[in-house]
């Protein structure tokens, strides 16, 4: 049976050493969708939600939530992020929001990826609130993570 990398022989949480890993180009993309009533798609999509641009600010909150994920996830490595892609796209049963995150390290990035979409959908909600109160956040997976040698 596998052992939990982030547990000590007495079972306490521990950070993982990283430092004798080689660093390698790692990447992950993360996904996941909230469900919105259709006339706050409408709203979205007329750009009248009156807290402002739904799309772009949940985008950006994205990419500074990937930035903050070692403070927020405690046994994280802060990385040093080369790049972070959010995009969130108005559908007809709310807002899908895709997030890819790659950097040059020696731990990979899917805690990233996955905070980036998980606030981005967040931010949707906040920013919708007044007018739905039937949204839900769903389908929040991994899609891909990748690590090549330099």
């Amino acid at each position: 049976m596998k052992k939990f990398s982030h547990t000590n022989d007495q079972g306490k949480a521990r950070m993982v050493d990283v430092s004798e890993k080689q660093p390698v180009v790692r990447m992950a993309s993360a996904q996941g969708k909230i469900r919105l009533q259709p006339e706050t798609c409408q709203l979205i999509g007329d750009n009248l939600i009156k807290k402002g641009d739904v799309l772009s600010i949940a985008e950006v909150a994205g990419i500074q939530a990937a930035k903050q994920t070692s403070n927020l996830i405690p046994l994280c490595h802060p990385l040093l992020l080369d790049q972070i892609l959010v995009e969130a796209k108005l559908t007809t049963e709310g807002v899908l929001v895709n997030a890819t995150v790659r950097c040059v390290g020696r731990t990979g990035v899917e805690m990233e990826a996955l905070t980036a979409v998980q606030v981005a959908l967040l931010t949707v909600y906040d920013m919708c609130k007044a007018v739905d109160h039937q949204m839900e956040i769903y389908d929040v997976l991994l899609l891909e993570k990748t690590k090549k040698p330099i």
